[in-house]
């Protein structure tokens, strides 16, 4: 099993937006981070999409449209799932199986370029998602134009995996391949249904936070939400205990990486908008 991170956009924003001791002057490079885990017997598969360009073209709402000229990403053209998949040897087609953390328009703006690829995800959220208002999933960064039509036919809910003990500190999480390769840990707060993913076979234990906080340094603040994490949380209560909960893992020995924050990692495939 391997397993690359690509980042598919970059966002500005002031350091003290999302790291509470920042600087207002600071502007950071924030990525957009999607994940490809090579699994021996599912091949490729997707962890979130990242931003595409479906974000900017085609018959869009004013919601999504206001979104876009809000938060500002600029595609990385390199990080593009096609791209970044034919880097490691692989094209669309092969991807059967998607993992959906949350259905921010970060995470699932590409999702409609897999028409076949079945969508492993919390299927009680979708639902709540797809049944109400307008309205209130915009004010929660969900735009369901972004969701291919068939989507409900396509979804593994998480809830039917086995339930499974996730290393170190993290508790009872869903083996979602029934192998012990990947488990699903609940991580509520940011959005609904927003989980992690812990991954025990590597060394150190990795933990896919996602969006927990989007710098590592928001980490080691267990008493405070950033601003930016402020407005977007769901819960912030919530929120915050995900954020120690994490912090403990780390504590613990694990590795945690986040979606968002701005250093590379280990796990980042190479692209030439790194620098």
């Amino acid at each position: 099993m391997k397993l690359h991170f690509a980042n598919s956009a970059f966002i500005s924003a002031p350091e003290r937006a999302v790291q509470p001791d920042g600087r207002w002057r600071t502007t950071l490079g924030l990525r957009v981070r999607y994940g490809i885990l090579v699994h021996p017997q599912h091949g490729p598969v997707l962890i979130d999409t990242g931003y595409s360009k479906d974000i900017f073209e085609g018959t869009r709402s004013f919601g999504l449209r206001a979104y876009a000229a809000a938060f500002g990403p600029v595609l990385a053209q390199d990080g593009q799932t096609e791209v970044a998949l034919n880097q490691l040897g692989f094209a669309t087609s092969d991807v059967s199986k998607i993992i959906i953390t949350h259905f921010h328009a970060d995470h699932v703006s590409a999702l409609r370029r897999f028409p076949q690829a079945e969508i492993i995800t919390d299927l009680s959220t979708l639902t709540t998602i797809l049944n109400r208002g307008g309205f209130t999933n915009l004010r929660h960064g969900i735009f369901p134009e972004l969701l291919p039509h068939d989507l409900l036919h396509r979804v593994v809910d998480i809830a039917g995996s086995p339930i499974a003990r996730a290393p170190l500190t993290l508790g009872i999480g869903r083996d979602l391949f029934e192998d012990g390769s990947v488990i699903a840990v609940d991580l509520p707060g940011h959005a609904e249904g927003h989980f992690g993913l812990c991954f025990p076979q590597l060394d150190p234990v990795l933990l896919y936070a996602c969006d927990v906080q989007w710098v590592q340094a928001a980490l080691a603040m267990p008493r405070q939400l950033p601003l930016l994490g402020r407005i977007v949380s769901k819960n912030k209560r919530d929120a915050l205990r995900s954020s120690r909960k994490v912090a403990e893992f780390q504590r613990a020995g694990g590795m945690a990486l986040l979606c968002h924050d701005p250093a590379l990692t280990p796990f980042d495939l190479e692209q030439l908008s790194n620098d």
